[in-house]
């Protein structure tokens, strides 16, 4: 698994290459870090402390998980945060003042139970497992490296831009 790629089509070159997964075999913790593609967003997760995701086996999803501490993770309800503001001042994001103003707004953040959904979609050819944001408008497609891993590739709709992550099932927390 490459950790970059050059270009957003040598990332869907690679994407494209892989396997489908169904919804159902994303069921537990995953640790995701983004995988640099030339996308605004690159880095910025990882600067605000992001952890990955969480897939119950009902077919709802945590979408954004964040370490708050070494043992504890918080979810975050995306709603709450301005997407076009966030892809728009992209830099101010991988700053340290985002990353303790993140901090601070993580509290008020907070979601209340799971804030997105898995299903089968149909993307660049293949079906497999997705999560749809309930209240944006953000679709992230996943496909399989391995039993372990995911690549993932989210879609924000009416932006031609395509961010790409890694997903690694978790060991230990749950």
């Amino acid at each position: 698994m490459p950790s970059s790629f050059q270009s957003q089509a040598e990332a869907f070159d690679y994407f494209d290459s892989l396997g489908v997964t169904s919804a159902t075999q994303l069921a537990g913790l995953w640790q995701g870090h983004g995988v640099a593609s030339e996308h605004p967003l690159d880095g910025v997760l990882e600067n605000l402390g992001w952890y990955g995701k969480r897939f119950t086996t009902d077919l709802r999803a945590d979408a954004l998980l964040f370490a708050a501490g070494p043992h504890r993770l918080v979810a975050i309800d995306p709603s709450m945060i301005p997407l076009k503001l966030a892809l728009r001042f992209h830099r101010f994001g991988r700053t340290r003042v985002a990353r303790s103003l993140f901090s601070s707004l993580r509290k008020m953040w907070r979601a209340k139970g799971p804030v997105a959904s898995l299903r089968l979609m149909s993307f660049r050819g293949k079906t497999s497992a997705a999560m749809a944001y309930d209240r944006q408008p953000i679709t992230d497609h996943f496909r399989r490296v391995d039993d372990d891993r995911l690549l993932g590739v989210m879609a924000v709709e009416g932006d031609s831009r395509h961010y790409f992550f890694i997903l690694t099932r978790a060991k230990t927390k749950s």
